[in-house]
């Protein structure tokens, strides 16, 4: 007899995706009904990068929103270069490719960057940002290698570096074009 097991609730499944808990991501990537909590993982991870980066001093509310929104598209960004790099330039054999099941999972891989909030002290945002910045590396490879059914973890950190460099060139390309002028 098939035994239905009761799904987590989103706390949980945030500790979990933070956790690198590859049976969240497992369920997530299974749940349909998990997109908008995947989404709302993403939008607290990137507002928690706009708050954040008022720690560096001298950051007005206006730059904290772009940074916000700079941290979303590079998310945006990171997740369709995933899907493409992972699912179609470096497949395994049993890859399957489910566009969302793929921003499921990428989604909750950025629960660790919600910590990026407490970079708003001054002295601690520059080691907050790279820990969580690194965590979220982590955690993606976990959510791309659960996504893409992919059975090497190489394979999946592969994919996960690459997308993250081109990533974050695509924000820091955004970043100094975009920026508002230093006076």
């Amino acid at each position: 007899m098939a035994r239905t097991l009761a799904a987590n609730s989103f706390l949980q499944r945030l500790i979990g995706a933070a956790a690198l808990d590859s049976a969240i991501y497992e369920e997530v990537e299974a749940d349909r009904s998990a997109t908008g909590q995947a989404l709302t993982v993403v939008v607290l991870s990137s507002l928690a990068a706009g708050v954040g980066s008022r720690g560096l001093g001298g950051t007005t509310l206006s730059n904290a929103a772009f940074w916000g929104i700079v941290a979303l598209m590079a998310w945006a960004a990171w997740a369709l270069l995933t899907l493409q790099i992972g699912g179609r330039i470096l497949p395994e054999p049993d890859t399957s490719v489910d566009v969302g099941e793929l921003l499921r999972t990428t989604g909750f891989a950025a629960a660790p960057g919600i910590l990026r909030v407490f970079g708003i002290l001054p002295g601690v945002t520059i080691p907050v940002f790279l820990i969580s910045a690194v965590w979220m590396l982590a955690a993606m490879v976990v959510a791309v290698r659960q996504a893409l059914d992919y059975r090497s973890t190489g394979r999946a950190i592969a994919v996960c570096i690459l997308g993250w460099a081109l990533a974050i060139a695509f924000a820091i390309g955004l970043g100094l074009f975009f920026s508002p002028a230093v006076s």
